[in-house]
């Protein structure tokens, strides 16, 4: 079989990890090839939640390989909670079935120290919204090409002698810039030392393990986190995070030129976003909430109430052309039930001008006016549809009514959190 990627076409939060949870059943491998626990995927399987950071979500089935690629920044105290909270589930969590990247960047506590210092001291509409996880200034570090990867684990002298060096400068920053307390640098490697140790047997060279799998001829799941929108060079920057997300990441972020032929785009049935940043969607009114309580809609990482409005189709024709999906999986359908009148944005005006894709300007994001289209809503519940024919008729059409726009096939569609809530549509 071929490979294929899963990647997120909004903002994020769009139910990338039951996606691949499902998709896991057509693969061996899985492989996630950026972010860190910035992102967060919830997995409902029967009366049991799951919800990872780091780790891919196949692992949540037997006998598949999860491989941590390297272009994620891994915060190495995370993952050992991460194994431990799902080992207590039940999880085979060995490293057998589960690799980091040796070359994957280690996110140290200075760099968490550094991010909400920085977020502390901004104000306003300088905020980022950034989580504080420490993401940003270990991508930092790694351009820097003085970032600490995966196997320096391996030699305790010599992430003793990385830390010293980088505390230099950050010491510096926190306590002259910012006015934070100075890191004692033993107290740093005191503090990482039982997590190396813990570590160490999972790491792997994850391109040489996805190579002899393609060569035995199995299948690769390659798994984003975050959405498009989010991209460090294509999203709503500055308002983004610090990889890029889009599918062409994949190569670079695993180490290994895929043979791409299923690229699979996940969109919500409406628009969500956590944090600051432009939302030309956004619904701060009865339908934006209808939307945040039908679909609980917190950010798994934060806890933050997301954001909430109606299906932007401009930048989702901005994720196509960026991505090339060859089919959609159309998630939270079932959140627009009850709505009489369902809104569509088809195109944005800007400058006196009606636009068809995002302006490139920095925060033009902020200043368009979306033009929308109304669709008649349904208030028939389908959360436990199991066939597209039994879907309503104005559900169809809204279906059919995306497929048209973006010219993609939607091949799956979710209608409920859990892994039996999902239509299969050949």
């Amino acid at each position: 079989m071929s490979n294929m990627i899963v990647f997120g076409s909004q903002w994020g939060d769009e139910g990338k990890g039951k996606i691949v949870d499902i998709l896991t059943e057509d693969a061996e491998m899985i492989v996630r090839f950026q972010g860190g626990n910035n992102a967060g995927h919830t997995l409902v399987t029967g009366d049991k939640k799951f919800i990872l950071h780091l780790i891919p979500s196949g692992i949540l089935h037997p006998n598949k390989v999860c491989l941590i690629g390297n272009g994620v920044v891994l915060d190495p105290e995370v993952f050992c909670q991460e194994i431990d909270k799902l080992s207590r589930s039940g999880i085979d969590i060995s490293h057998e079935r589960l690799s980091i990247s040796k070359k994957t960047h280690l996110i140290m506590p200075y760099h968490k120290a550094l991010d909400q210092a920085r977020e502390i001291a901004k104000s306003g509409k300088d905020k980022i919204g950034t989580t504080g996880r420490g993401i940003g200034p270990c991508y930092e570090d790694k351009m820097s090409r003085v970032g600490i990867r995966a196997g320096d684990m391996q030699d305790l002298d010599l992430m003793r002698e990385k830390i010293n060096k980088a505390l230099v400068e950050k010491n510096s920053l926190l306590k002259h810039l910012y006015g934070q307390d100075p890191l004692d640098p033993e107290q740093v490697f005191e503090q990482i030392k039982p997590f190396c140790l813990r570590l160490e047997p999972f790491l792997a060279d994850v391109s040489q393990k996805i190579q002899d799998a393609r060569d035995k001829g199995k299948t690769v799941l390659f798994e984003g986190a975050q959405g498009i929108q989010l991209d460090i060079d294509h999203g709503t920057y500055p308002f983004v995070t610090s990889s890029n997300t889009v599918t062409g990441n994949a190569s670079a972020g695993s180490g290994y030129f895929y043979d791409m032929k299923k690229i699979l785009s996940v969109v919500k049935a409406y628009t969500t976003r956590v944090g600051q940043g432009p939302f030309p969607t956004e619904q701060d009114n009865e339908i934006g909430a209808h939307m945040q309580e039908m679909g609980a809609e917190f950010g798994s990482t934060t806890g933050r109430k997301r954001r909430c409005g109606w299906l932007d189709l401009v930048i989702l024709r901005e994720s196509v052309r960026l991505c090339g999906p060859t089919e959609i999986a159309l998630t939270k359908l079932d959140v627009l039930s009850g709505l009489e009148t369902i809104k569509v944005c088809t195109g944005y005006e800007y400058k006196g001008q009606t636009v068809s894709y995002p302006p490139q300007e920095e925060n033009a994001m902020a200043v368009v006016n979306p033009i929308y289209e109304e669709f008649p809503g349904w208030t028939e519940d389908i959360t436990k549809i199991s066939q597209i024919q039994e879907m309503p008729a104005n559900a169809r059409r809204y279906i059919e009514m995306i497929e048209n726009y973006l010219g993609i096939k939607i091949s799956i569609v979710s209608v409920g959190p859990d892994r039996d809530q999902t239509i299969r549509i050949d």
